[in-house]
């Protein structure tokens, strides 16, 4: 256990390493952010919607039961900002791109494709694995502020329509309370999750146990580990911003 996260941390570091090496891939990191915006765009899309409106409907709920429906707007906007988007998106982009990454990479290991590209002194970490994890890390950064934008649309029709919420109260609150640091970590968020996704993803499809039944079990471990390793990196962003932007803990 320990070695294997040991060969993880070792890869992720050469994968930054890389991201400062030429030549840099330009052509295959267009071609994997397209393919990776294209498998996730729809569904991060449609599941945005249900999210936005669940905490919407929840956080509502629980303001009138306590007297402070004025804070809803500002309830409901901070937490998919700040929870619900980042992982919404690096759940798919795992799902997805991240699975996708791990079955192309893994297919390349058993057809001894990486083998050679060693033996010929073409690095596989810069010329395959680089471009995907950066490509991974764009999509994520960009659905994120989709999803955003969809989750806060999505809470505020169901509040104001569904709850009868008041227009004014919920904005108010809302443009009272958040801040842009707000968006900034959600962001941020969404950035390491794509760097995480894509490291696991490459990291297995590089060590299948053998066969094409060992890439399918690969791709079912890389999206279960990134899971796993999502919410864990996420507390621990989480507890670090509440402690260092003033006003949140208040």
């Amino acid at each position: 256990m320990l070695r294997e996260t040991g060969k993880l941390f070792a890869l992720g570091l050469d994968i930054i390493r890389g991201f400062f090496q030429r030549p840099f891939q330009v052509r295959e990191f267009i071609q994997q952010s397209w393919f990776i915006a294209s498998v996730t765009i729809l569904p991060t899309a449609l599941v945005a919607i249900p999210f936005g409106a669940v905490i919407s409907l929840q956080f509502g709920s629980l303001a009138r039961q306590l007297g402070a429906q004025s804070y809803t707007g500002a309830g409901s906007v901070l937490a998919t900002v700040q929870q619900a988007s980042p992982l919404v998106t690096a759940l798919l982009v795992a799902g997805a791109g991240g699975s996708a990454i791990c079955a192309d990479i893994g297919a390349r290991t058993i057809r001894e494709e990486i083998d050679a590209m060693e033996v010929l002194g073409v690095s596989a970490v810069q010329r395959l694995i680089v471009p995907r994890v950066l490509a991974s890390m764009l999509v994520a950064l960009l659905l994120n502020g989709m999803v955003s934008v969809i989750g806060v649309l999505g809470g505020y029709f169901f509040n104001v329509v569904l709850q009868g919420g008041t227009p004014g109260a919920y904005l108010a609150s809302f443009s009272a309370l958040a801040q842009l640091p707000d968006l900034w970590v959600g962001e941020l968020k969404a950035l390491i999750f794509g760097f995480i996704a894509a490291v696991v993803a490459a990291y297995r499809g590089l060590h299948p146990a053998g066969g094409p039944k060992g890439v399918g079990d690969a791709v079912n471990q890389s999206v279960v580990i990134t899971f796993l390793m999502l919410f864990v990196v996420n507390f621990v962003i989480t507890l670090i911003y509440l402690q260092i932007v003033p006003g949140k803990l208040s």
